[in-house]
Protein backbone atom coordinates (compact mmCIF):
# COMPACT_ATOMS: atom_id res chain seq x y z
CA UNK A 1 0.00 0.00 0.00
CA UNK A 2 1.42 3.74 -0.55
CA UNK A 3 2.13 5.47 1.99
CA UNK A 4 -0.62 8.48 2.69
CA UNK A 5 2.10 11.08 2.61
CA UNK A 6 3.39 9.74 -1.06
CA UNK A 7 -0.37 9.68 -2.36
CA UNK A 8 -0.63 13.31 -1.05
CA UNK A 9 2.80 14.45 -2.67
CA UNK A 10 2.21 12.48 -5.79
CA UNK A 11 -1.09 14.91 -5.89
CA UNK A 12 0.98 17.83 -5.27
CA UNK A 13 3.18 16.64 -8.17
CA UNK A 14 -0.03 16.29 -10.14
CA UNK A 15 -0.85 19.74 -9.53
CA UNK A 16 2.54 21.68 -10.02
CA UNK A 17 2.80 20.10 -12.93
CA UNK A 18 6.01 17.88 -11.94
CA UNK A 19 6.83 15.03 -13.28
CA UNK A 20 8.61 12.55 -10.74
CA UNK A 21 8.95 9.66 -13.36
CA UNK A 22 12.23 11.73 -14.75
CA UNK A 23 13.99 10.74 -11.88
CA UNK A 24 16.69 8.64 -10.96
CA UNK A 25 15.51 7.26 -7.84
CA UNK A 26 12.45 6.14 -9.67
CA UNK A 27 13.50 3.85 -12.18
CA UNK A 28 12.56 0.81 -10.53
CA UNK A 29 9.62 2.16 -8.89
CA UNK A 30 7.55 -0.52 -10.71
CA UNK A 31 9.65 -3.73 -9.84
CA UNK A 32 10.22 -2.76 -6.36
CA UNK A 33 6.24 -2.45 -5.78
CA UNK A 34 6.21 -5.29 -2.82
CA UNK A 35 4.28 -5.14 0.01
CA UNK A 36 6.26 -4.71 3.88
CA UNK A 37 5.19 -6.13 6.66
CA UNK A 38 4.99 -3.68 9.70
CA UNK A 39 6.74 -4.58 13.35
CA UNK A 40 5.67 -7.54 14.34
CA UNK A 41 3.88 -7.67 18.21
CA UNK A 42 3.68 -3.70 18.54
CA UNK A 43 0.42 -2.07 18.00
CA UNK A 44 0.70 1.94 16.94
CA UNK A 45 -0.34 4.47 14.93
CA UNK A 46 -0.14 8.03 13.97
CA UNK A 47 -1.16 11.41 13.39
CA UNK A 48 -0.55 13.91 10.54
CA UNK A 49 -0.58 17.54 9.32
CA UNK A 50 -0.89 18.83 5.35
CA UNK A 51 -1.18 21.99 4.32
CA UNK A 52 -0.35 22.77 0.35
CA UNK A 53 -0.40 26.33 -0.95
CA UNK A 54 -1.58 24.62 -4.34
CA UNK A 55 -6.11 23.30 -4.67
CA UNK A 56 -5.33 19.90 -4.66
CA UNK A 57 -7.93 19.47 -7.56
CA UNK A 58 -9.13 16.27 -9.01
CA UNK A 59 -7.73 14.36 -5.81
CA UNK A 60 -9.84 12.40 -2.71
CA UNK A 61 -8.73 12.78 0.43
CA UNK A 62 -10.97 10.72 2.68
CA UNK A 63 -10.57 7.20 2.63
CA UNK A 64 -13.96 6.03 1.45
CA UNK A 65 -13.71 8.25 -1.82
CA UNK A 66 -9.83 7.88 -2.80
CA UNK A 67 -9.75 5.27 -5.81
CA UNK A 68 -7.95 1.84 -5.08
CA UNK A 69 -5.65 1.50 -8.40
CA UNK A 70 -4.20 4.87 -7.45
CA UNK A 71 -3.53 3.84 -3.88
CA UNK A 72 -2.82 -0.08 -4.14
CA UNK A 73 -1.89 -0.58 -7.97
CA UNK A 74 1.85 -1.85 -7.80
CA UNK A 75 2.42 -1.12 -11.65
CA UNK A 76 3.06 2.36 -13.13
CA UNK A 77 2.89 3.77 -16.25
CA UNK A 78 4.88 6.69 -17.44
CA UNK A 79 3.50 10.02 -17.74
CA UNK A 80 3.73 11.52 -21.04
CA UNK A 81 6.94 14.33 -21.28
CA UNK A 82 5.30 17.89 -20.28
CA UNK A 83 1.63 16.34 -20.06
CA UNK A 84 1.69 17.30 -16.09
CA UNK A 85 2.91 20.48 -17.28
CA UNK A 86 0.01 21.16 -19.66
CA UNK A 87 -2.61 20.29 -17.37
CA UNK A 88 -1.18 22.62 -14.79
CA UNK A 89 -1.50 25.15 -16.61
CA UNK A 90 -4.93 25.12 -18.60
CA UNK A 91 -6.34 23.92 -15.67
CA UNK A 92 -7.67 20.99 -16.03
CA UNK A 93 -8.36 18.08 -13.80
CA UNK A 94 -5.93 15.37 -13.09
CA UNK A 95 -8.05 12.37 -12.44
CA UNK A 96 -6.80 8.90 -12.87
CA UNK A 97 -8.28 5.52 -14.43
CA UNK A 98 -9.28 1.80 -13.66
CA UNK A 99 -5.52 1.28 -14.21
CA UNK A 100 -4.03 4.11 -11.71
CA UNK A 101 -3.05 5.93 -14.59
CA UNK A 102 -3.80 9.22 -15.15
CA UNK A 103 -6.58 10.03 -17.67
CA UNK A 104 -6.92 11.90 -20.30
CA UNK A 105 -7.72 15.79 -18.85
CA UNK A 106 -11.08 17.50 -18.70
CA UNK A 107 -11.62 20.53 -19.04
CA UNK A 108 -12.35 22.03 -15.44
CA UNK A 109 -14.36 25.16 -14.67
CA UNK A 110 -12.90 28.23 -14.22
CA UNK A 111 -13.89 28.38 -10.52
CA UNK A 112 -12.30 24.58 -10.05
CA UNK A 113 -9.17 25.76 -12.20
CA UNK A 114 -5.96 26.78 -9.97
CA UNK A 115 -4.82 30.11 -10.20
CA UNK A 116 -2.14 30.47 -12.54
CA UNK A 117 0.16 32.99 -10.90
CA UNK A 118 0.03 31.19 -7.73
CA UNK A 119 0.93 27.98 -8.84
CA UNK A 120 3.49 28.79 -11.04
CA UNK A 121 6.32 29.65 -9.11
CA UNK A 122 6.30 29.56 -5.29
CA UNK A 123 3.88 26.66 -4.49
CA UNK A 124 5.09 25.01 -1.24
CA UNK A 125 3.78 21.43 0.34
CA UNK A 126 3.92 20.89 4.20
CA UNK A 127 3.47 17.66 5.82
CA UNK A 128 4.01 16.26 9.65
CA UNK A 129 3.22 13.14 10.97
CA UNK A 130 3.73 11.90 14.56
CA UNK A 131 3.94 7.95 15.46
CA UNK A 132 2.24 6.75 18.72
CA UNK A 133 3.32 5.39 20.69
CA UNK A 134 7.30 5.77 20.06
CA UNK A 135 7.26 9.18 19.39
CA UNK A 136 8.80 8.97 16.42
CA UNK A 137 8.48 12.58 14.17
CA UNK A 138 8.65 12.49 10.22
CA UNK A 139 8.34 15.77 8.20
CA UNK A 140 8.75 17.19 4.79
CA UNK A 141 8.65 20.27 2.82
CA UNK A 142 8.35 20.74 -0.96
CA UNK A 143 8.75 24.33 -2.48
CA UNK A 144 8.58 24.89 -6.22
CA UNK A 145 10.64 27.72 -7.27
CA UNK A 146 10.68 27.66 -11.04
CA UNK A 147 8.59 25.46 -13.47
CA UNK A 148 11.97 23.39 -13.79
CA UNK A 149 13.66 23.77 -10.22
CA UNK A 150 12.10 22.11 -7.23
CA UNK A 151 13.74 21.73 -3.43
CA UNK A 152 12.77 18.93 -0.89
CA UNK A 153 13.55 18.09 2.69
CA UNK A 154 12.84 15.65 4.87
CA UNK A 155 13.23 15.16 8.35
CA UNK A 156 13.26 12.02 10.77
CA UNK A 157 13.31 12.49 14.50
CA UNK A 158 13.85 9.99 16.95
CA UNK A 159 15.98 9.17 19.96
CA UNK A 160 17.34 5.79 18.55
CA UNK A 161 18.73 7.51 15.60
CA UNK A 162 22.52 8.83 15.25
CA UNK A 163 22.36 12.91 17.01
CA UNK A 164 18.42 12.04 17.54
CA UNK A 165 17.48 12.23 14.11
CA UNK A 166 18.50 12.89 10.01
CA UNK A 167 18.29 15.64 7.94
CA UNK A 168 17.66 14.89 4.12
CA UNK A 169 17.49 17.75 1.14
CA UNK A 170 17.16 17.40 -2.61
CA UNK A 171 17.58 19.68 -4.80
CA UNK A 172 15.62 18.55 -8.63
CA UNK A 173 16.05 20.32 -11.73
CA UNK A 174 13.99 18.63 -14.63
CA UNK A 175 13.82 20.10 -18.55
CA UNK A 176 11.94 17.19 -19.58
CA UNK A 177 14.12 15.36 -21.68
CA UNK A 178 16.44 14.91 -18.89
CA UNK A 179 16.38 15.76 -15.23
CA UNK A 180 19.45 15.82 -12.97
CA UNK A 181 19.22 15.70 -8.77
CA UNK A 182 21.59 16.53 -5.57
CA UNK A 183 21.48 15.68 -2.64
CA UNK A 184 22.71 16.17 0.80
CA UNK A 185 22.28 13.97 3.86
CA UNK A 186 23.17 14.57 7.58
CA UNK A 187 23.76 10.83 8.02
CA UNK A 188 27.04 10.15 7.61
CA UNK A 189 27.75 13.74 6.07
CA UNK A 190 26.30 12.25 2.36
CA UNK A 191 26.60 14.31 -0.68
CA UNK A 192 25.47 12.68 -4.33
CA UNK A 193 24.27 13.75 -7.25
CA UNK A 194 22.28 11.46 -10.08
CA UNK A 195 20.73 11.90 -13.11
CA UNK A 196 18.15 10.41 -15.90
CA UNK A 197 18.36 11.07 -19.90
CA UNK A 198 15.78 10.09 -22.01
CA UNK A 199 15.73 9.45 -25.62
CA UNK A 200 13.08 7.75 -28.16
CA UNK A 201 9.44 7.32 -27.89
CA UNK A 202 8.15 10.93 -27.24
CA UNK A 203 11.49 12.86 -26.80
CA UNK A 204 11.96 12.90 -30.74
CA UNK A 205 9.02 15.03 -31.07
CA UNK A 206 10.05 18.27 -29.24
CA UNK A 207 7.87 19.14 -26.32
CA UNK A 208 4.52 17.88 -28.11
CA UNK A 209 3.24 15.30 -26.75
CA UNK A 210 0.90 12.69 -28.84
CA UNK A 211 -2.50 12.09 -29.17
CA UNK A 212 -3.89 8.44 -29.24
CA UNK A 213 -5.43 8.01 -32.13
CA UNK A 214 -8.61 6.29 -33.33
CA UNK A 215 -9.24 3.08 -33.29
CA UNK A 216 -9.31 2.54 -37.20
CA UNK A 217 -5.80 5.08 -37.77
CA UNK A 218 -3.44 3.50 -39.35
CA UNK A 219 -1.22 5.53 -37.31
CA UNK A 220 -0.22 6.54 -33.65
CA UNK A 221 -0.57 9.44 -32.25
CA UNK A 222 2.80 10.89 -32.81
CA UNK A 223 2.69 10.03 -36.45
CA UNK A 224 4.21 6.66 -36.74
CA UNK A 225 3.39 3.63 -38.38
CA UNK A 226 1.03 1.14 -36.40
CA UNK A 227 4.28 -1.41 -36.95
CA UNK A 228 6.06 0.96 -35.25
CA UNK A 229 2.91 1.48 -32.57
CA UNK A 230 3.37 -2.20 -30.91
CA UNK A 231 6.82 -1.12 -29.19
CA UNK A 232 6.38 2.58 -29.06
CA UNK A 233 7.97 3.53 -25.93
CA UNK A 234 11.07 5.80 -23.86
CA UNK A 235 14.32 4.55 -23.36
CA UNK A 236 15.52 6.36 -20.19
CA UNK A 237 19.68 5.82 -19.40
CA UNK A 238 21.17 7.53 -15.95
CA UNK A 239 23.47 7.33 -13.03
CA UNK A 240 23.92 8.28 -9.52
CA UNK A 241 27.52 9.12 -7.84
CA UNK A 242 27.69 9.64 -3.85
CA UNK A 243 29.89 10.48 -1.23
CA UNK A 244 30.64 10.11 2.84
CA UNK A 245 32.45 12.65 4.19
CA UNK A 246 32.66 11.23 7.89
CA UNK A 247 33.22 7.85 6.98
CA UNK A 248 35.36 8.50 3.90
CA UNK A 249 33.46 6.05 1.50
CA UNK A 250 31.51 6.16 -1.41
CA UNK A 251 29.68 4.89 -4.11
CA UNK A 252 28.21 4.57 -8.00
CA UNK A 253 25.64 2.99 -10.05
CA UNK A 254 24.37 2.97 -13.59
CA UNK A 255 20.95 1.54 -14.83
CA UNK A 256 18.68 1.83 -18.02
CA UNK A 257 14.81 1.56 -18.80
CA UNK A 258 12.41 0.81 -20.91
CA UNK A 259 8.84 1.35 -20.82
CA UNK A 260 5.67 1.55 -23.15
CA UNK A 261 3.74 5.04 -23.28
CA UNK A 262 0.16 5.33 -22.21
CA UNK A 263 -0.58 6.29 -26.18
CA UNK A 264 0.54 2.64 -26.35
CA UNK A 265 -1.57 0.26 -28.08
CA UNK A 266 -0.76 -2.90 -26.54
CA UNK A 267 0.19 -4.57 -23.62
CA UNK A 268 1.87 -2.34 -21.52
CA UNK A 269 5.78 -3.41 -20.04
CA UNK A 270 8.58 -1.97 -18.38
CA UNK A 271 12.04 -3.90 -18.20
CA UNK A 272 15.40 -1.91 -16.31
CA UNK A 273 18.82 -3.10 -15.93
CA UNK A 274 21.04 -1.74 -12.86
CA UNK A 275 24.54 -1.90 -12.20
CA UNK A 276 26.51 -0.96 -9.42
CA UNK A 277 30.69 -1.66 -10.59
CA UNK A 278 31.92 -1.54 -7.01
CA UNK A 279 29.78 -4.25 -5.72
CA UNK A 280 29.92 -6.54 -8.95
CA UNK A 281 25.89 -5.87 -8.24
CA UNK A 282 23.62 -7.10 -11.06
CA UNK A 283 19.88 -6.37 -11.10
CA UNK A 284 17.56 -7.22 -13.81
CA UNK A 285 13.70 -6.62 -13.39
CA UNK A 286 10.99 -7.12 -16.25
CA UNK A 287 7.10 -5.95 -15.25
CA UNK A 288 3.96 -6.32 -17.43
CA UNK A 289 0.10 -5.46 -17.04
CA UNK A 290 -1.26 -8.86 -19.20
CA UNK A 291 -5.05 -7.48 -18.38
CA UNK A 292 -6.94 -4.64 -16.76
CA UNK A 293 -6.71 -7.06 -13.87
CA UNK A 294 -3.79 -8.86 -13.79
CA UNK A 295 0.13 -7.62 -13.69
CA UNK A 296 3.22 -9.64 -13.57
CA UNK A 297 6.57 -9.15 -12.67
CA UNK A 298 10.38 -11.01 -12.12
CA UNK A 299 13.41 -9.97 -10.71
CA UNK A 300 16.89 -11.42 -11.11
CA UNK A 301 20.00 -9.93 -9.19
CA UNK A 302 23.71 -11.44 -9.47
CA UNK A 303 27.10 -10.84 -7.99
CA UNK A 304 30.05 -11.12 -10.30
CA UNK A 305 32.48 -11.42 -7.21
CA UNK A 306 30.64 -13.95 -5.38
CA UNK A 307 28.27 -15.64 -7.73
CA UNK A 308 25.65 -15.53 -5.73
CA UNK A 309 22.37 -14.93 -7.29
CA UNK A 310 18.46 -14.28 -6.21
CA UNK A 311 15.37 -14.22 -8.05
CA UNK A 312 11.62 -13.31 -7.43
CA UNK A 313 8.70 -13.32 -9.13
CA UNK A 314 5.09 -11.41 -8.24
CA UNK A 315 1.55 -11.54 -9.49
CA UNK A 316 -1.08 -8.96 -8.83
CA UNK A 317 -5.11 -9.81 -9.31
CA UNK A 318 -7.71 -7.56 -8.67
CA UNK A 319 -11.32 -8.31 -7.77
CA UNK A 320 -14.70 -6.69 -8.19
CA UNK A 321 -15.96 -8.91 -5.38
CA UNK A 322 -15.95 -8.60 -1.41
CA UNK A 323 -14.82 -11.66 0.16
CA UNK A 324 -15.54 -9.97 3.70
CA UNK A 325 -18.58 -8.88 2.55
CA UNK A 326 -21.01 -11.56 4.96
CA UNK A 327 -19.29 -8.69 8.03
CA UNK A 328 -21.47 -6.61 6.92
CA UNK A 329 -24.55 -8.68 6.99
CA UNK A 330 -24.07 -9.70 3.12
CA UNK A 331 -24.96 -13.82 2.54
CA UNK A 332 -22.04 -15.14 1.78
CA UNK A 333 -23.52 -17.63 -0.06
CA UNK A 334 -25.19 -15.15 -2.72
CA UNK A 335 -24.14 -14.68 -5.83
CA UNK A 336 -23.05 -11.22 -6.84
CA UNK A 337 -24.97 -8.89 -9.31
CA UNK A 338 -24.40 -8.98 -12.22
CA UNK A 339 -22.67 -6.17 -13.92
CA UNK A 340 -25.47 -3.74 -16.13
CA UNK A 341 -25.89 -4.22 -19.99
CA UNK A 342 -24.20 -1.84 -21.81
CA UNK A 343 -26.78 0.72 -23.60
CA UNK A 344 -27.76 -0.84 -27.10
CA UNK A 345 -28.55 1.27 -30.26
CA UNK A 346 -32.42 1.60 -30.40
CA UNK A 347 -33.45 0.52 -33.59
CA UNK A 348 -35.55 2.29 -35.94
CA UNK A 349 -39.51 1.07 -35.36
CA UNK A 350 -41.11 -0.23 -38.45
CA UNK A 351 -43.59 2.55 -39.06
CA UNK A 352 -40.30 5.22 -39.28
CA UNK A 353 -39.38 2.63 -41.81
CA UNK A 354 -42.93 2.33 -43.97
CA UNK A 355 -42.45 6.55 -43.63
CA UNK A 356 -39.26 6.37 -44.94
CA UNK A 357 -38.18 9.17 -41.12
CA UNK A 358 -36.10 8.75 -38.52
CA UNK A 359 -38.11 8.08 -34.97
CA UNK A 360 -38.91 10.86 -32.48
CA UNK A 361 -36.24 12.20 -30.13
CA UNK A 362 -36.85 10.08 -26.81
CA UNK A 363 -38.00 12.72 -23.82
CA UNK A 364 -34.76 13.82 -21.86
CA UNK A 365 -34.76 12.92 -18.20
CA UNK A 366 -35.37 15.22 -15.73
CA UNK A 367 -32.13 16.30 -13.26
CA UNK A 368 -33.08 14.16 -10.64
CA UNK A 369 -32.82 11.33 -11.87
CA UNK A 370 -30.01 12.23 -13.98
CA UNK A 371 -28.20 12.90 -11.20
CA UNK A 372 -29.35 9.98 -9.39
CA UNK A 373 -27.63 7.84 -11.75
CA UNK A 374 -24.60 9.85 -11.50
CA UNK A 375 -23.93 9.15 -8.14
CA UNK A 376 -25.26 5.63 -8.23
CA UNK A 377 -22.52 5.09 -11.30
CA UNK A 378 -19.69 6.70 -9.15
CA UNK A 379 -20.31 4.69 -6.05
CA UNK A 380 -19.72 1.58 -8.13
CA UNK A 381 -16.48 0.40 -7.59
CA UNK A 382 -14.80 -1.60 -10.62
CA UNK A 383 -12.65 -3.43 -7.93
CA UNK A 384 -13.20 -3.92 -4.47
CA UNK A 385 -9.65 -5.65 -3.53
CA UNK A 386 -6.36 -6.77 -4.92
CA UNK A 387 -4.26 -9.92 -4.25
CA UNK A 388 -0.93 -9.93 -4.14
CA UNK A 389 2.03 -13.00 -4.39
CA UNK A 390 5.47 -13.07 -4.24
CA UNK A 391 7.95 -15.86 -4.85
CA UNK A 392 11.81 -16.22 -4.33
CA UNK A 393 14.67 -18.99 -4.59
CA UNK A 394 14.08 -19.80 -0.94
CA UNK A 395 10.64 -20.86 -1.51
CA UNK A 396 8.93 -18.47 0.79
CA UNK A 397 5.70 -16.88 -0.60
CA UNK A 398 4.69 -13.64 0.65
CA UNK A 399 0.65 -12.85 0.76
CA UNK A 400 -1.28 -9.77 0.59
CA UNK A 401 -4.98 -9.11 0.53
CA UNK A 402 -5.66 -4.99 0.34
CA UNK A 403 -8.87 -3.25 -0.11
CA UNK A 404 -11.54 -1.47 1.95
CA UNK A 405 -14.49 -1.52 3.64
CA UNK A 406 -16.31 0.99 4.82
CA UNK A 407 -14.15 4.03 5.34
CA UNK A 408 -11.36 1.96 5.66
CA UNK A 409 -8.28 0.75 3.97
CA UNK A 410 -6.59 -2.38 4.98
CA UNK A 411 -3.48 -4.23 4.23
CA UNK A 412 -3.63 -8.11 5.49
CA UNK A 413 -0.82 -10.24 4.80
CA UNK A 414 1.53 -12.80 5.57
CA UNK A 415 4.72 -15.29 4.97
CA UNK A 416 4.75 -18.57 4.31
CA UNK A 417 8.18 -20.67 4.07
CA UNK A 418 7.48 -24.41 2.07
CA UNK A 419 10.97 -25.38 3.43
CA UNK A 420 9.61 -25.50 7.14
CA UNK A 421 6.21 -27.24 6.82
CA UNK A 422 6.10 -27.64 10.30
CA UNK A 423 5.58 -24.18 10.87
CA UNK A 424 5.22 -22.55 7.84
CA UNK A 425 3.21 -19.16 8.40
CA UNK A 426 6.52 -16.98 9.61
CA UNK A 427 4.72 -13.61 10.30
CA UNK A 428 1.29 -12.02 10.11
CA UNK A 429 0.27 -7.93 10.06
CA UNK A 430 -2.51 -6.14 9.68
CA UNK A 431 -2.35 -2.37 8.47
CA UNK A 432 -5.30 0.02 8.72
CA UNK A 433 -5.50 3.57 6.89
CA UNK A 434 -8.39 6.10 7.89
CA UNK A 435 -8.37 9.74 6.39
CA UNK A 436 -10.78 12.47 6.67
Amino acid sequence: MREFMHYITNAFYGATGWNEDNTYQELNATARGSYQLGSIGIVDGSISYLHSTVPLTGVAAQSERIPLPALLRSYRRLHELGSRERQRYWGTEITHDAQGAPAEPAASTTTAAPDRSQCKNGSSLFYGRLYLPQSLLEGLVVRRFTPALQVQLSAVSERSLRNGGTLLGLVQYDKGKYGIEGLASTDGGLLGVRGLYNFGGDTSSGTATPVAGTAGSETNGNGQSGERDRIYGRFSAGGELYYGTLNKSGGMSLGARFATLPTHRGTPLTATLTINPLMGSINATYAVLAKDYCSLATRMEFNVYSYESEWSVGTELWSNRRPAGFLLGADPNSQPEPDPEPPRRKERSFQAKLEWRLDDPEPELDAANSKERTAAAESQEEYRGVLKARLDQNLRIGLLWEGRVKSLIFSLGTGVDLRKLGEPFRSLGLEIQYSS
